[in-house]
């Protein structure tokens, strides 16, 4: 069966004739002429005019576009391939990116800090306008507010069931709250002489640590609400304080330009860190998981495999830098520049493979742990980014000696949502999530 039609013939025939007749092939026109045996007289008005190099062209443009569709389809049908623990890996070394899932506004002064609940899809948020609120961070709905301090709120944490919150104020008292009882106030802790900055559960829940304006940090019974110990490392106002994952160790800072590592049993003090010129303000342990990157960016040989918690940390300051630290020998491992203001708050990606910071520029940055590069600036609010939040992790189970309880001595694979809360002056937070 032809292609063509008979009238398609003529048309094709008359459209070469007409271009053989414009560009003077005069022998090659005659010859097609007679073997097709097409009575065509050349006429440059007429519509065979130029007809041949717009079919030519449109030939070209459709392959073209034929192309980018065939490649199109390979991406989609590769994607479509994937399985759904493939994609789920892939997953594995999300990062914020914009834009936010979720803006929540509800408070009336900048936020301070957020907390996720360890089990249910609730976040905590402390903010100047003495509250706490409570959202849902799944759907980006408000849930509830919690009043009870009278100055600002500066710090919250949930304990590892969540079954309790505990939050510090400007008020200079500690208030604990109950999750499951309509998070009604149960407890207060006093005892502090000025502003209370950082408040964190110890792990085992039994006893919490505070940091305050009086320089001190206060170690407290949950249960008595009496103090057990009252540490002075610092010359200055203490800005945050921060167990290691066995609770055998704190972190602490000051704007006395130092960060110290804290035996919480004794008061004293193993280590201090030394480096930054301005206030630091925040300090964290790195994970377990983050070892091995932070040795490869600081060159230390493969053979050091020790996974003993509290290891590593990194401080955050007024100075623009991150710093990343040795706590058992004190010594500074990288410092990474980058950020424009004030560091305010630094979160480790559960991989270990990214530290993620906020500042008063505005931003969110991710930092690759193995190299130290920023790999990824996120525009994250309208003023100072105050706080971040990554969403909750399976909490490693540890031996009473701090071993891990994996079989071979390597902790097992934690299970973590892929959920990061900031929050800011502008009294919005954002909820990025995938």
């Amino acid at each position: 069966m032809s292609l063509l039609s008979e009238r398609q013939k003529e048309e094709l025939h008359k459209s070469i004739l007409e271009y053989l007749h414009a560009n003077n092939f005069i022998d090659a026109f005659d010859s097609l002429r007679s073997e097709t045996g097409v009575d065509y007289t050349p006429d440059p008005k007429s519509k065979y005019a130029g007809l041949l190099e717009k079919k030519w062209t449109s030939v070209i443009r459709l392959q073209k576009k034929i192309m980018d569709l065939e490649n199109r389809n390979a991406t989609l049908q590769e994607e479509l391939s994937l399985s759904p623990a493939k994609r789920a890996a892939m997953q594995t070394d999300w990062v914020p990116r914009a834009p936010a899932a979720y803006v929540l506004t509800g408070h009336r002064g900048q936020v301070h800090k957020v907390a996720f609940h360890p089990t249910f899809n609730l976040l905590a948020s402390a903010s100047q306008d003495m509250t706490v609120k409570v959202w849902d961070w799944e759907t980006g709905e408000f849930e509830r507010t919690l009043k009870g301090h009278t100055r600002d709120v500066n710090d919250l944490d949930f304990d590892s069931k969540g079954n309790l919150l505990v939050t510090c104020s400007n008020d200079m008292l500690i208030k604990i709250w109950d999750v499951q009882n309509e998070w009604s106030n149960i407890k207060t802790f006093a005892g502090h002489d000025h502003t209370i900055s950082a408040v964190r559960f110890m792990p085992g829940d039994q006893q919490i640590v505070s940091a305050s304006r009086d320089r001190t940090i206060r170690i407290w019974n949950v249960a008595s609400t009496h103090l057990v110990r009252s540490i002075s490392a610092h010359l200055d106002w203490v800005r945050c304080v921060s167990p290691s994952e066995d609770g055998r160790l704190l972190a602490s800072c000051s704007n006395d330009q130092t960060a110290h590592i804290t035996d919480p049993l004794t008061g004293e003090t193993k280590v201090e860190l030394r480096g930054h010129d301005h206030t630091i303000e925040v300090v964290v342990f790195a994970p377990t998981a983050a070892y091995p990157s932070i040795r490869e960016l600081a060159g230390i040989p493969d053979t050091d495999r020790s996974r003993r918690p509290g290891a590593y940390a990194a401080t955050g300051s007024r100075d623009k830098t991150i710093k990343i630290w040795d706590t058992q020998s004190g010594q500074l491992l990288r410092s990474l520049a980058g950020h424009d203001n004030w560091v305010r708050a630094l979160v480790f990606h559960p991989t270990g493979k990214f530290l993620l910071s906020a500042s008063d520029d505005h931003t969110i940055r991710v930092w690759e742990l193995a190299t130290g590069r920023c790999v990824k600036t996120v525009q994250a609010h309208g003023h100072f980014v105050t706080c971040l939040a990554w969403g909750r992790t399976a909490p490693t189970q540890r031996a009473p000696d701090g071993k891990t309880n994996g079989a071979d001595g390597k902790a097992p694979d934690e299970k973590f949502v892929n959920v990061v809360a900031s929050g800011s002056v502008d009294q919005t937070i954002k909820i990025w999530l995938p």
